[in-house]
């Protein structure tokens, strides 16, 4: 035990001895900035937070007391018709009053919800001009008190065993979110072009979490150099793969309600490409980091060694990181499309029919050109840490 305590204390000291401590600081400092940035960003009105929102209805979570399923047909496993709700208000000034609503049933089942007796639900409360209630309209199974549990949870645990490692991961997902819900898409829906303002933001958004997690040091520039290259390549090529295979962006869930609502002006074909590498840059930002930490790290551990073997030695780390990486990258897209491919196989649909559809078409661009980004960003990173940490070492 006092060995161990010896140990500790020696290595408290060196801590402070070395420009750890001064690092540190200007992580702090940077992550301070960082969080008034998206503090000062979250504020920022879009213009859309009233776009879809009646002045005369309120948002109320509602308990299912009753249950009235006679109205509901039901074909195989499809389900149609009305389910007749008595619903409880839980808050609000209607607090504990009962009202009578329906839930319509239209057969798709990714759209429908079926209640039972004792659920909770979010409904929108439609009032009449003298503030009586109209009508009810349910919207789903209420799930905020659970996103709220699951996010709890995922800050502490993050904060515990990461410590202050934790929080600069948790102000990067937050910033990441903010940028891309509170800038991106606004602008995109304001007419900008959605391709251009993708790789401004990915870029932004690398430089923030590399800077972060990295710190201001070589280290961090280099990852940074490493991702933003393989975010440029990546744009170019998926414009050229997407223009070539002729795929437009209508083949994206929700994207043809785009052009029905209101928004026609949308290129949803530069949405699509966009997509393709701001989806493939958190694993550039993981590869590149893995690549300049342990460039860095060999360094570190043989001073002497020169540019050309420390260049060597990561493109070994580099391909031991590209093997793996890239493979993750395909399981992470392929749950998208798991069900559709089942489909095929299930029917028996010939090999050569199925990659010529344009659903399994985008798949195959959005998998192979973000794979495809991966694979360059590795030497991307290995010559810009090549060049950047013998020149800071010299």
């Amino acid at each position: 035990m006092n060995l161990f305590k010896k140990l500790t204390c020696l290595s408290f000291l060196d801590f402070y001895r070395s420009n750890s401590l001064k690092e540190s600081r200007k992580d702090i400092i940077f992550s301070i900035i960082i969080c008034f940035i998206t503090v000062i960003i979250f504020i920022i009105p879009t213009g859309f937070e009233n776009s879809g929102v009646q002045s005369n209805a309120i948002r109320r979570r509602v308990r299912i007391t009753q249950v009235d399923n006679t109205y509901v047909r039901t074909i195989g496993i499809i389900k149609y018709g009305d389910q007749r709700l008595d619903v409880q208000i839980l808050s609000g000034s209607f607090k504990g009053k009962i009202f009578p609503t329906t839930n319509p049933l239209t057969g798709r089942m990714e759209m429908d919800k079926i209640f039972v007796e004792g659920e909770d639900a979010l409904a929108v409360i439609t009032l009449d001009d003298d503030g009586t209630i109209a009508m009810i309209r349910i919207i789903d199974h209420y799930r905020t008190d659970k996103t709220i549990i699951l996010a709890g949870l995922f800050i502490i645990f993050t904060i515990i065993i990461l410590g202050w490692m934790g929080l600069k991961i948790l102000l990067t997902f937050i910033f990441t979110a903010v940028m891309l819900i509170k800038v991106l898409y606004p602008l995109s829906l304001h007419g900008y072009d959605p391709m251009l303002g993708a790789i401004i933001i990915s870029i932004l958004i690398s430089a923030v979490i590399l800077f972060l997690v990295g710190g201001l040091t070589q280290r961090g520039l280099s990852a940074f150099l490493g991702t933003a290259s393989g975010i440029l390549f990546t744009a170019v090529l998926s414009y050229v793969i997407t223009v070539w295979f002729k795929i437009h962006g209508v083949v994206r869930p929700f994207a043809e309600m785009l052009l029905h609502t209101g928004y026609g002006h949308l290129n949803l074909t530069h949405l699509f490409m966009g997509g393709i590498f701001v989806a493939a840059s958190g694993a550039m930002m993981d590869l590149s980091m893995s690549i300049a930490a342990a460039m860095d790290e060999i360094k570190e551990q043989q001073p002497a060694i020169n540019r050309l073997q420390l260049i060597k030695s990561g493109y070994i780390v580099a391909r031991q990181s590209v093997g793996t990486m890239a493979t993750t990258l395909l399981l992470a897209y392929s749950a998208e499309y798991t069900a559709m491919i089942m489909v095929f196989i299930a029917q028996g649909i010939p090999f050569e029919n199925i990659i010529n559809m344009v659903w399994v078409s985008s798949e195959i661009v959005h998998t192979l050109v973000g794979c495809f980004g991966l694979t360059l960003v590795a030497p991307f990173t290995v010559f810009a840490s090549g060049l950047l940490l013998r020149k800071a070492r010299n």
